[in-house]
């Protein structure tokens, strides 16, 4: 049974319904709304909760009869010919690496209790107890160098800009590279990422520029 208060999704998808339609539905179960997609869905057609059983059934299963399938692309890819196609990609340096200057790489990314912006899990007050601020992750190796304590403010600068945030001494990164979630606009990572973008596929190159690191200077 749920705990507390808690409801099933469909129910409260139901409910959804029922206000923005004016019109009050009978419940309904989660056979028939599976039953559905498979008539709407070939890769599904096949499938039902009495042949889901205990062990569980793979898509695509297109009839009745079909055993279901282990792995995607089984028998073909969906491409003429039915074969993959694979394509030598060459390897390109990155736009910026580290230097005498800037002698770091900065990575960015996510948290486990945080997504993109933050613009809705940081609303959370529970995410934000467990995760309530920006940190740059670095290696002791590197924190021993600099005379850095974990939790000791530090100021990272690129070319493009400074954010001031905590320090994390983890050995999850490696020396001479460093981390920082882009959740917290305080503290915002892609202040010093860079503009470039990979060749072929367009993406924004946010995971590779060349940072430094000081202390935070008191005022």
């Amino acid at each position: 049974s749920s705990p507390g208060e808690a409801r099933e999704d469909l129910h409260i998808l139901q409910d959804l319904y029922a206000r923005i339609s004016g019109r009050e539905i009978e419940d309904v179960s989660p056979q028939a709304v599976f039953n559905e997609i498979g008539t709407a869905w070939q890769g599904l057609a096949g499938m039902s909760y009495e042949r889901l059983g205990n062990i569980g059934l793979q898509w695509p299963c297109p009839s009745v009869d079909h055993p279901g399938t282990p792995y995607l692309f089984k028998d073909s890819f969906s491409r003429k010919g039915g074969l993959a196609m694979f394509s030598k990609v060459p390897y390109v340096l990155s736009n910026e690496l580290p230097d005498d200057e800037y002698p770091f790489v900065l990575t960015t990314g996510r948290q486990l209790f945080h997504y993109h912006t933050g613009t809705m899990t940081r609303r959370s007050k529970g995410i934000d107890a467990v995760a309530p601020e920006a940190f740059v992750e670095l290696n002791p190796e590197d924190a021993h160098k600099l005379n850095i304590k974990d939790q000791e403010f530090l100021t990272v600068t690129s070319r493009r800009g400074t954010i001031d945030l905590k320090a994390r001494v983890s050995d999850i990164v490696p020396p001479q590279v460093v981390f920082i979630p882009f959740h917290y606009k305080e503290a915002s990572a892609n202040k010093l990422t860079t503009d470039a973008r990979d060749p072929i596929s367009k993406i924004m190159e946010a995971k590779v520029c060349a940072v430094k690191i000081e202390k935070k200077v008191k005022k």
